[in-house]
């Protein structure tokens, strides 16, 4: 530790630390624009600067290492005289345009020049002006208002890992580019608008729809994959404007996806705002009473074997709970919340969770990825990945198809074998994973959709246990999830029961005439012609495909329109916020479920949602405690047995379209058309 003195104030910190960092600690603001606590340093805007005793002239603070005895003072006149002129310079070009620009009242260059700035400009020559790029569909460039702060680069080159930015030219005529003229092709670039302290860079999507201070913000969590950010949605009326992400550093830290941040005008578009009853081929508006009659008109007399539930990846805990009690009193075994197929044993939890948690990724000295792509299933954590790779070294190997993961890894082959052998002992990386102190497994869902599925989880966990993955103080087996709803639905036991069907059982039964009733809770990534002739029940809150082979439609609410309970792939229990309300005639799925229940006579014993999480506690403990995570007892699990040779393919071709609201999104299909088929047919290109 070191001890120094600043503005009288004495602490002691970490050796190591800069100045500004130790400013901090004890409260002292000190401005800056290119330093951000999450990238390098560069030290090039100089508005940090500040006194040390014994300097012969002010010194950055967020470049310098604080030493012992230092003395710093902040706040001197001839640090206030530097700061001014700092700012002078800084505006000498910048355009001024506040009253235009979608930064204004967000803009750190606005709130630090009111602070420390002059009142008047001594500048009288023409301002450069600077061609504005083009970054694609999500950014919008002014780049005569960029400061040349750097952060946009160092973001993009060290935590996206995706080296597409930089600076061309010097002095006053040098540029922010991308070389070539080209849009950012990572899943993460719109961080660089949080990162823009001018209006340099903004979001397209939301450019010129609202000011900060129209919006009404409420903290959520994201579902549009199975990390679980935490998000502020920004609403105005009934209307989502934007999403932005929260600080949370044991998920996301401050960072958010492109399809979570950009995918909310999908929110708006193809929605179910009334039920709909199909009556001669044509789904046609109906009331709620109505469509509940046509239910119940087709459940009566109907054993509980010709009744069947598939929850989809949006499902909410509460109404899988609700729904899930309402089948168990029709006597329904025939429940599935996988309806990927994927073959996950849910008998024991530590394996269906990410267990060594996505903060543990740092922690890492050894990784092995199975049958994943995490830059499209869960970008945030394969930033993590990143990041153990950058700053430790971190050796990765993958057993999948070849994709540009943003980090350098040793190619297993794409072969169920090699995970064998590496079970076995047999493979050289077996010799790195077991000799790592915490070396981690990560299996994705692409090698448990197979038909093979258990057997290959089975051999997973023989590994995990063979070149000590899983030991005391220590559990590396994660398997990734790229479903919101589906961990939940482990948790809640939404799975079939004895002598129930799965999902592909389901639909042989339908087909067969065996089951009469399939109601679909938001699934909608399932072969809608594979149910026959059966009475299909669709609950969601987008015309998707559910929505299309539905007899009866129940408009429900998105992640944005309840309070919902959700279980991020790490098993953290977590809840969305209602920020705006459902459209139309829409309401809150388990209130659906609810009012339908009596409606059959089958009334579920709870009538407010708190009356509805003390069941699902009861159901699991595990919804007793939001925010947290309880490591999970190890055991057996996944079904011994052959696993044929053959490759492992990622349940995810297009990052950004993967749900019912991002396929709404018109943004989401500006970025298909740039980022996926602008790649076709192109060779050596992933993404």
């Amino acid at each position: 530790m070191t001890k120094l003195t600043i503005d009288g104030i004495e602490t002691e910190v970490e050796a190591g630390a800069t100045i500004l960092q130790a400013a901090e600690s004890v409260g002292v603001e000190i401005p800056r624009f290119c330093y951000h606590e999450r990238l390098q340093i560069a030290g090039n805007c100089r508005m940090c600067l500040v006194e040390v005793e014994k300097s012969p002239k002010p010194v950055a603070s967020c470049a310098m290492p604080v030493a012992e005895g230092m003395v710093v003072r902040t706040t001197t006149p001839a640090v206030q005289k530097a700061r001014k002129g700092v700012m002078e310079f800084l505006l000498i070009n910048h355009p001024l345009d506040c009253p235009i620009c979608d930064q204004g009242g967000e803009c750190d260059l606005q709130d630090q020049a009111m602070a420390y700035g002059f009142d008047r400009s001594r500048y009288a020559e023409g301002k450069r002006a600077v061609k504005d790029k083009d970054f694609g569909p999500l950014i919008k460039t002014w780049m005569t208002r960029c400061i040349h702060c750097t952060r946009c680069i160092r973001f993009m080159t060290e935590v996206a890992g995706v080296p597409e930015l930089g600076a061309t030219s010097r002095g006053e005529n040098m540029e922010v580019t991308t070389y070539v003229e080209k849009a950012l092709s990572s899943e993460l670039s719109g961080n660089i608008i949080d990162l823009c302290p001018v209006g340099a860079l903004t979001s397209r999507p939301y450019a010129f729809l609202a000011r900060p201070w129209e919006l009404r913000k409420t903290d959520s969590i994201d579902v549009h994959d199975a990390v679980g950010a935490a998000i502020r949605i920004d609403a105005r009326g009934g209307a989502v404007m934007r999403v932005l992400p929260r600080t949370n550093d044991d998920v996301n830290e401050e960072w958010l996806g492109d399809k979570s941040r950009f995918a909310n005008d999908g929110l708006k578009r193809q929605r179910l705002d009334r039920p709909y009853l199909r009556e001669g081929g044509r789904l046609r508006p109906a009331g709620w009473g109505e469509v509940f009659a046509a239910i119940a008109s087709r459940l009566k007399g109907l054993p509980g074997s010709a009744i069947a539930a598939i929850a989809g990846d949006l499902a909410d805990c509460e109404s899988m709970t609700a729904l899930k009690d309402l089948m168990g009193r029709l006597g329904s075994a025939n429940l599935d919340c996988r309806q990927d197929g994927a073959k996950i044993d849910a008998a024991v939890r530590a394996g269906y969770l990410f267990n060594p948690t996505i903060a543990g990724i740092e922690q890492a000295d050894a990784l092995l990825l199975v049958g994943t792509d995490p830059r499209r299933e869960a970008p945030l954590l394969n930033a993590r990945i990143r990041k153990g790779w950058v700053r430790n070294g971190l050796p990765i190997a993958v057993i999948g198809p070849n994709a540009n993961l943003t980090y350098g890894v040793q190619d297993l082959g794409n072969d169920s074998g090699v995970l064998a052998e590496i079970a076995a002992g047999r493979h050289p990386f077996a010799a790195v994973l077991k000799n790592a102190q915490r070396p981690m497994l990560v299996i994705g869902q692409g090698a448990l959709t197979r038909p093979d599925g258990a057997a290959v989880l089975a051999m997973a966990r023989q590994a995990a246990l063979s070149l000590g993955v899983v030991k005391d103080g220590w559990n590396g087996f994660g398997m990734l999830h790229y479903a919101a709803g589906r961990v939940g639905g482990l948790d809640l036991g939404f799975l079939p029961g004895p002598g129930g069907r799965d999902v592909a059982g389901i639909q042989d039964a339908a087909r067969a005439g065996e089951i009469k009733v399939v109601w679909l809770l938001g699934a909608d990534e399932l072969d809608m012609g594979g149910f026959g002739d059966a009475f299909v029940i669709y609950q969601g809150h987008h015309g998707d495909h559910g929505a299309h082979r539905a007899d009866v439609v129940l408009p429900g609410a998105a992640y944005t329109e309840k309070n919902a309970t959700y279980v991020n792939t790490e098993g953290r229990v977590q809840r969305t916020r209602m920020a705006v309300t459902p459209p139309g005639e829409a309401r809150e799925d388990w209130k659906i479920v609810r009012a339908l229940s009596e409606t059959l006579d089958q009334a579920l014993p709870y009538d407010t949602i708190e009356q509805l999480r003390e069941r699902m506690k009861a159901v699991n403990p595990v919804f007793g405690a939001a925010d947290r995570i309880d490591p999970a007892a190890w055991g057996a699990f996944g079904a011994a047995g052959a696993v044929a040779p053959g490759g492992f393919e990622s349940p995810i071709a297009n990052y950004y379209m993967t749900d019912p609201i991002s396929r709404a999104s018109k943004t989401m299909a500006e970025c298909t058309a740039v980022f996926v088929r602008g790649q076709e047919g192109k060779t050596g290109t992933h993404g």
